[in-house]
């Protein structure tokens, strides 16, 4: 791509076989804040960058990685966010929503995905430096007010046993307080009390907001 030009594609398919050869190409930092690890999930992209990872260590090759307490959803995830550490990436969650998804390479290139649509997700392509610098600033502020993996996980999520989360999965599933409660094998009035204190525990202000919150951290499985 030559300097300020602007390219679109549709699908993943069509980003790595226009745009693959850039995350092959990374030399000096590789920055990415998503949701989860959907969105950016392409083999060929996270297999050249590992390599890069690999072949240079944390000297000489930067990978920070911003993302939402959703990416810690299941256990492949995690494994996946923890291999990344101990390769020397970096990896931060954030609190707080992330509007844009976005992938910048040495700070040259930007790759941004569109809001989830039906059909393809669209991926602006930029070279722009006034882009990339403007959109890598935005980068480093919310990444200064995110929390390290390793904290995240032993400090701000919630460690609940297999009853508490037998609970959440019957909250998930909808049933009556009755009907969880002779599933479980406990009384209305024990079962009830368990959710009062799981709701508690995530900070929820409705059964509903708990399965929600229950979700994004992994705690269901």
């Amino acid at each position: 791509m030559t300097a300020n030009q602007v390219m679109t594609v549709r699908g993943d398919a069509e980003l790595i076989a226009r745009a693959g050869h850039l995350f092959a190409g990374a030399r000096h930092e590789f920055v990415c804040a998503a949701r989860d690890l959907d969105t950016w999930s392409q083999p060929e992209a996270r297999e050249a960058i590992s390599g890069r990872m690999h072949a240079d260590g944390t000297a000489g090759f930067v990978v920070r990685k911003l993302l939402t307490p959703s990416a810690l959803a299941d256990e492949a995830s995690r494994r996946h966010l923890n291999e990344i550490t101990a390769a020397g990436g970096r990896v931060r969650i954030s609190s707080a929503p992330l509007p844009h998804e976005t992938i910048i390479i040495d700070r040259r290139v930007m790759i941004l995905a569109s809001p989830e649509a039906p059909g393809p997700r669209e991926f602006t392509v930029t070279t722009s430096p006034a882009l990339v610098s403007g959109v890598h600033a935005l980068f480093l502020a919310a990444w200064d007010n995110a929390t390290d993996l390793a904290a995240y996980l032993s400090g701000d999520r919630p460690h609940l046993d297999d009853d508490n989360r037998a609970v959440l999965r019957a909250l998930g599933a909808g049933y009556t307080d009755e009907t969880a409660a002779r599933g479980l094998g406990l009384s209305v009035r024990t079962y009830r009390r368990r959710v009062a204190e799981l709701m508690a525990t995530l900070e929820a202000d409705s059964r509903f907001q708990a399965g929600l919150r229950a979700g994004e951290l992994g705690l269901t499985g």
